[in-house]
């Protein structure tokens, strides 16, 4: 446990510690920020449809800083340190790599947390501001950023493995956001006539389609059992990649 928080402390820390971390923390606020006061502004006046948390969790800008938030937060993890040569030292050290990927994916985590917490104070913001919203349901908002943990579980854990395969930082994050965007358009997707026996497992696997109920206020134990499964399979071929490159 304590070579764990260690190597977590060291994580989390490089990121405070450099300027790309303040360029992700700034781009990301950015885009929600926009984002959500131009709908918020249209809500007020009556001339948008739902609630906060449709408008907070269902919008384009909420997609767009999934998309780049993952990619940006996990595409130095593997990849740098194997640029910088200080992925042989760690591979060397007496450490498992069992500690090394749960550490990274528990320091990507913690800054992804971390971006999301500032919007919980939106609403509050706005009413400060003056800002006649609708009444606030508190049950829709909880189960929102509940999603948006579990979402974010996943995508992070797509985000280190391809950091892992990439020799390039840039490589890892575009990686990345190519296979994120494909996942997300799932939904999306018209299967062909002789697959129509599949076309009611799609929504089981559509991100869009499990976060229009965590908005509505519904937790299905099947996207739960999904982001949950797919992290912990994502993690564990992360460590068996990594593990295959300790013993080359």
């Amino acid at each position: 446990m304590k070579t764990f928080l260690t190597l977590w402390h060291r994580d989390v820390q490089g990121f405070f510690l450099s300027a790309r971390g303040y360029v992700v923390g700034a781009f990301f606020l950015l885009i929600t920020g926009t984002t959500f006061w131009l709908l918020m502004s249209q809500l007020s006046q009556g001339t948008a449809d739902g609630g906060l948390a449709d408008v907070l969790f269902g919008s384009t800008g909420y997609w767009l800083a999934l998309l780049v938030a993952a990619p940006l937060l996990t595409m130095r993890s593997f990849a740098e340190e194997r640029r910088s040569g200080t992925l042989e030292t760690l591979m060397t050290a007496p450490v498992s790599v069992s500690s090394i990927v749960l550490a990274k994916f528990a320091g990507a985590f913690t800054v992804y947390i971390l971006l999301w917490l500032p919007t919980a104070a939106y609403a509050y913001l706005l009413k400060w501001c003056g800002a006649h919203l609708p009444p606030l349901d508190w049950g829709a908002m909880a189960t929102g950023y509940f999603g948006t943990a579990l979402l974010g579980m996943s995508c992070l854990a797509l985000g280190l493995l391809c950091s892992l395969l990439a020799r390039h930082q840039m490589t890892a994050a575009v990686g990345c956001l190519a296979l994120l965007g494909v996942l997300l358009l799932i939904g999306n997707w018209t299967l062909p006539a002789h697959l129509d026996q599949f076309r009611p497992l799609v929504p089981l696997y559509s991100a869009a389609r499990h976060m229009t109920d965590f908005r509505a206020g519904v937790v299905d134990t099947r996207a739960v059992v999904w982001h949950l499964s797919t992290t912990v399979l994502l993690l564990f071929a992360t460590a068996r990649l990594l593990e295959a490159r300790r013993l080359r």
